[in-house]
């Protein structure tokens, strides 16, 4: 039977356990491109993901070290005046982001690596089929997911954000 001693005394025991200040769990890759790709889907869908690089801050939430480093050095090799190296937004594979739906696959998952594969249906349906697809490359630093590469295609041709801003450091 449980008394109004028995509740108190209870209440104590739980009171004087030590209360262990758990970290967040890292967001795992399939859930970082679903967040991504479902603020991209927002509306007519063609908001696109700039945000995802459009400064310092965003870069350093979602991009590897290492790509971060990558992309200021060609962002500083790039001519004042020029575009640089990145002229299109490599999440929705696109000048004009086109976001009706997406699919996101894990294709190879690995305990500080990982390869996705996000499928994009657009409302418009002008692009080839492999041009709908785009495959992320991440690694885990510190304790978090991080991009650490963006491959496609455009029309037909394959193209890489890494190999890109590496491209750009040779002219």
């Amino acid at each position: 039977m449980l008394t109004r001693r028995s509740l108190i005394a209870a209440s104590l025991l739980v009171a004087a356990k030590p209360a262990f200040a758990q970290a967040p769990a890292a967001s795992d890759p399939v859930s970082i491109l679903t967040a991504i790709y479902t603020r991209a889907a927002k509306g007519k869908g063609d908001g696109g993901a700039a945000f995802v690089t459009e400064n310092k801050a965003a870069k350093a939430k979602y991009l590897s070290k290492a790509l971060v480093a990558l992309w200021a050095k060609a962002d500083a090799h790039t001519p004042k005046g020029d575009v640089g190296p990145i002229d299109f937004d490599p999440v929705t594979n696109s000048q004009e982001p086109d976001v009706k739906s997406f699919k996101v696959d894990a294709e190879k998952t690995e305990t500080d690596k990982a390869k996705l594969a996000v499928t994009i249906t657009g409302h418009r349906n002008d692009r080839k089929p492999a041009d709908q697809i785009v495959r992320y490359d991440f690694v885990l630093e510190a304790g978090s997911w991080k991009i650490d590469d963006i491959k496609g295609s455009s029309d037909g041709e394959a193209w890489s954000i890494r190999k890109m801003l590496t491209d750009s450091l040779k002219n």
